[in-house]
Parts: C-alpha cells; structure tokens; sequence
C-alpha cells in the first residue's frame, strides 16, 4: 500500500493546479474566461455566485473574509483580527460541510474537518466563486461533488503573451501593527511554458481596542497575546504539451507563529496560549482533449502535510503542550464524453489516504481509506439544461492502537435543471435536490474524553428553487437579479453530550432544519465616458431551528451563531480621477449556543467603511494606490463569543507592476 500511494505521488503531484474546475474547456484568454464565468452565474442550475478580481475595489474588499460577507448564504466565524482563525458555513449545515477547493484541488483538515480561509490572501485571487449543490458544470472530481457547497479560490494563473519579466510587488500596511508585503514573479520560458513564483509575509500586533461593558460599568480595553506572524510562499507552472493537452502545477508552503488570545471574561484578558501552524503540498493537473472535442480527461494529484503546535504556558499545573501532523495522498481521474450536442457524460473516481499522529500519549494513530465515484449525465436542449448525478462513497477506518471507527459506504443522490423562460430574455428558472453525507472527522471519533467511535454519518437533504433574470434597461444601465428559496434538513447531527461532569462525548442525537431565502442585485450604470457606477446588494433570511427531539424545551430554537438576517451592499464609482467606494454588512441578533440561556445572546450590529483606489500608467508600469477605511462608525461587536472585533481601522496598499 505505502508503494502504491508513492507511486500515486510521482505519477501525479508535480507542484498547483491552476485551472479553474470551473470551466470545461480550457480557455487562455481572460476575456474570454471571465466572461464565460459571468454567464454560468446566470444559467447555473444550483445557486453559483462569483467575485472576480474587479470587483476586490468596487466592493471594498480588503480580505478574504470580506469576500465572503458579500455572498449570500454564508456564515463566517470570525475569531478577530487579522490573525483570527476563519471559518465558513453555508446555509446553516456547518463548516464541516463546505469545502474549499485552491486552485481547482480541494483544501483537507482531516482534524477538524474546518478550513482556516485567513490562511489565503485576497492579494492573489483572480476569482472566488461559491457553488451549493450540483450546477451544471459536470467536469469536476467526485471529492468536489461530496459536498453541499463548495468555495473555489482560483488565483491568478495568466499565460504571458511574451516572454519578458513580469513583476508585481506590493506593500500593505495598517492599523495594529499589520505589515504585509508580497511579491510575485511570471515568466513564459519559449512558446509553451510558463512559471510563476510568488511570496507573501504578513505580521500584526492586533493590539486593537474595544470596549467591555458589565452591568453599568463601561471601560475600553486592549487585545492582548494576539500577535500574528506568518509567510506563505508558491511556484507554479503551466505546460502546454500540445494543441490538446496542458499540465500545470503547484508547491505551496505556509507557515504561521501566532498567539492566541483568550475569551474575554469580567475584565480578564490573560492568555498564554500560542499555535504554529504549518502546512506544504503539491499538486498538479493534467488535461487533455481529443481533436474532435467528445472526450477530455483530468487528472488530479496532491500530497499534503500539515502540523500544528499548540502551547498553553498558564495551563494549571504546568506548559500544556499538545502537537498533531496530517498527511494526505490524493489521486483523482475524471473523463468527460460528449457523444452529442446534447448529452454529456462524466465519471470521477478519487482515491484518498489521510492519518493523522500526535504528541499526547492517549493518540490512537488513526489513519483513513477514501473512494469515491461520481457519475453524472447533463442534457441540454434549446431553453432546458437538467442534470443528474449519483455518488458512491466508501470510507475504511482504522487505527494502530485500539478501537477504530466504523466504515460507511452510500449512494448520494443528485439533480437539478435550468430553464430559460423567455426566449429572447434572460430569464432563467432553476431547481435542484441534493442528499450528501458526512464522514466524522478524527476529533469526533478519536478526541480523548471527547470523540466516539461508534458514530452514523451526518446525513444532508437540500432543496432549492430560484430564478435570475439579467435585464439591459438601455445602452448605459444593465442589472442582474438572483432570487433563491431553499428548504434543507440535516440528520444525525453529531453534537457533544456531558457524560459526567469532566467527561463530553460525540452522539448522532441533532437534527436540524432550514429554510431561507437570498435575493441578490447587481447592477451597472455607465455614467459618461470613463466613468460607471456599480451596486452590489444582497439580503438573506434564514431559520435554522433544533428539531431533535419535540419534548424538549429547546425544540425549534435558532441554533448557535445563526442569525435570522444578513446583508450587505457597495457602491462603487470609478472615474478618471479617483475611483471610490462605500460598503457595508450587517447581521441581526444571534446566540452562542443553542439553548439560549440568558446572557448569551450576541447583539445584531452594522459595518460601514469607505475605499479609494487609483491607477497609474507608466509606459509598460504600472502604479496602484488604495486606501481603506474600516468600520467607520467604530461599531463594537463580537461574530463569536467573548471574542470582540477591531473597531475603526486603516488599510494603505501599493503595488507596482512591471
């Protein structure tokens, strides 16, 4: 087995994809890309929403966080600052079931199951796209099909049309101590490859202020232990083999030496706590079509290797010290076959091995066997898309010291359909049901005095219906509307239970269900010539209640951190002189459990800040200034529990481009 999986690694991880699993062709020109990007937002057959690079100024986002808060649906856990950890859940079923895929690979936290998105720069991003459900795109692995939403994060990967030095260099500086420069590097070597490499470093105290109220009592405190200081570094190559095939690549290294600041409780802010993550893989992929154009394969590969360090220096008794390390081999084919105009045909097959070990002497060493096989059919006639889709799934586990986990093997289910309702406007119905599980991670099965071994999978029903409609109201002014209802349940929910005083324990005892709505506009005005003017909104309603067991007290609750309403907007006007923008989110009233006790319950609250950006050309340079403010308004509040977020803050940024 271990030469297998060795095997698997040479055969096929070279170093980041960086295509998009977006698209089902290959496609060089940006122009071309992006808009082919623009028109699956609109046709998708399951809610598809994107930001591309252009819209980073335009709506004032300033990290990938801030990316996030403008795309409905989602849920971000936010610890503050900009070293805290960031989490993302969508439409109340959870972190552990949104993926996030870099560059056309999926992310993995065998751990945890959570992926940390304050790891990746907003620096780098060409497009961030958030898919829920299956959308008509079918060329894709069955690891990316196993989950109920999926965010992709493609960087940018631009194939030079000549073969001179391309350099970008840029600093950000702001409040708390934050500095971050970064740096990347392209170059086309002859006609048919190309290599980037690129550096970023990032350091912050996060001595941020905010204020602590207990009872009449108000006073302004100050973060402490929250220092951050991290650099991540990648190179990536693009092969064009020939006419009908392209390899590309990517080695990736991070490495992050933070504090950790404690819950804020009665004026205590007192923490010893420090973690260094670190984390290296390398993938490739692997394309090719034939002349005819029926039939393209992708091949996938990527090991990853990950550690965390923890530290508890005020831990009672003595340094608590606690380390973990995780591999992962991946392997992924996926053959896409269009017999006809109308009918196309995918089978995915993904192979993965994950373990995990640790320093703590109650460690079973639990390591992990994945297969998973996709099979999907898309048919599309005139007005009508639909798709159809069933996923295998086989998880072996086992471990080198005591009980392993039990072993699951299902079929998923899966459809959707698209339908242009009007034949000369674009206005698009749609539909789609998706059922899914969840695998336990290693924590839930195998934390000491936490985790069990003998839990059910989660398993998850969602159901949407929307429209979109793109309308052009004249020559100068063109807006977009999305519109979605979803209805979603979640079985066998894992939650913790108190066994005894000191010990919890995993059991299959939650059961949620979900019901919303996202409405979403995007328009366009062209004022004069150089000059237009965007709008970017959304607003979503959602209740997300316990609906375990009907004779408790707690049935129908909101469960934790879900508010019943979030939203937000920019406005942005780019001109000749200096383009501008004005943003803001907002999120109602929330708790943090799902009990509701009194005392627990976390205050809705609004964000405003303002952005300003220009552009200069130098010949064959080019110059950007932006400047940012954030939470104008100085707005005290908390996303989680005692962990309170930055007030009014400045973000400066300068790039140069040769």
């Amino acid at each position: 087995m271990r030469k297998l999986k060795v095997g698997i690694i040479i055969l096929l991880a070279f170093s980041s994809s960086v295509v998009s699993a977006q698209n089902d062709s290959i496609l060089l020109e940006e122009v071309e890309v992006v808009s082919k990007i623009a028109k699956r937002e609109m046709t998708s057959t399951a809610p598809l929403h994107l930001i591309g690079q252009a819209d980073i100024n335009s709506l004032g986002i300033t990290n990938i966080a801030d990316a996030l808060q403008r795309m409905p649906g989602v849920m971000l856990r936010d610890y503050g600052g900009a070293g805290g950890m960031k989490t993302v859940s969508v439409r109340g079923f959870g972190t552990q079931h949104t993926g996030v895929a870099y560059d056309g690979v999926m992310l993995s936290e065998c751990q945890s199951g959570q992926i940390d998105l304050s790891r990746y720069s907003i620096n780098l991003v060409d497009v961030m796209s958030l898919a829920v459900g299956d959308n008509a795109d079918i060329f894709i692995p069955a690891r990316q099909a196993s989950l109920p939403a999926v965010l992709n994060i493609q960087t940018e990967h631009t194939f030079p049309v000549d073969e001179r030095a391309h350099l970008r260099a840029g600093l950000v500086l702001g409040s708390f101590g934050f500095a971050s420069p970064y740096l990347r590097f392209t170059k086309r070597l002859g006609r048919t490859f190309s290599l980037s490499a690129l550096g970023e470093y990032t350091y912050a105290e996060n001595d941020y202020p905010f204020t602590l109220k207990n009872g009449k009592i108000t006073t302004v405190e100050k973060r402490s232990n929250s220092r951050m200081n991290t650099g991540h570094g990648e190179i990536n190559f693009m092969w064009l083999v020939n006419s009908n095939s392209m390899l590309s690549g990517k080695l990736y290294y991070y490495d992050n030496d933070r504090l950790l600041p404690g819950q804020v409780r009665y004026y205590t802010n007192v923490s010893g706590e420090s973690l260094r993550d670190r984390n290296a893989f390398v993938q490739s992929q692997w394309r090719t079509w034939n002349t005819k154009g029926n039939l393209s394969i992708r091949v996938d590969g990527k090991f990853n290797w990950a550690s965390s360090i923890y530290k508890d220096a005020l831990y009672p008794g003595g340094v608590m010290d606690a380390s973990y390390w995780q591999r992962e081999y991946y392997g992924s084919v996926c053959m896409l076959y269009l017999p006809t105009d109308n009918w196309a045909i995918d089978y995915s097959a993904d192979y993965t091995y994950n373990n995990l070990n640790s320093s703590l002497s109650t460690d079973s060493h639990p390591y992990r066997n994945t297969i998973l096989q996709s099979f999907s059919v898309r048919y599309t006639v005139s007005r009508l898309t639909v798709l159809a889709r069933m996923l295998h799934s086989m998880y072996f586990n086992n471990v080198r010291v005591g009980t392993a986990a039990r072993n699951f093997t299902r079929l998923s289910p899966s459809a959707s359909l698209s339908l242009k309702m009007i034949s000369d406007e674009e206005l698009y119905l749609r539909l789609s049901y998706k059922n899914i599980f969840r695998a336990p991670t290693f924590n839930e099965s195998y934390f000491y005095h936490y985790g069990s071994t003998d839990l059910n999978a989660e398993s998850t029903d969602q159901v949407n219906i929307g429209c979109t409609w793109q309308h052009k109201w004249n020559s100068r002014l063109s807006s977009l509307f999305i519109v979605d209802a979803y209805l979603n349940q979640v079985k066998d929910k894992i939650v913790a239970v108190p066994f005894n005083m000191f010990v919890w324990t995993n059991v299959n005892l939650g059961s949620v269900s979900s019901h919303g709505m996202e409405i979403t506009l995007k328009s366009n005005y062209r004022l004069a010539k150089g000059q237009s003017f965007t709008l970017h909104a959304n607003w979503n309603y959602q209740r997300v209640k316990n609906v375990s067991d009907k004779s408790s007290e707690y049935y129908g609750y909101q469960i934790a951190y879900q508010p019943l309403h979030t939203g937000s907007v920019a406005c942005g006007w780019e001109n000749r002189w200096l383009n501008l923008s004005v943003h803001g989110t907002a999120m109602s009233s929330r708790w943090a459990n799902n009990e509701h006790y009194e005392g627990t319950k976390l205050k809705g609250f609004y964000e405003i800040g303002v952005a300003a950006w220009k552009d200069f050309k130098l010949k064959n340079h080019s110059l950007s200034f932006r400047l940012d403010v954030l939470n104008l308004t100085d707005s005290q509040y908390e996303i989680v529990s005692l962990y309170p977020m930055p007030g009014r803050s400045w973000k400066a940024t300068l790039s140069y481009e040769l």
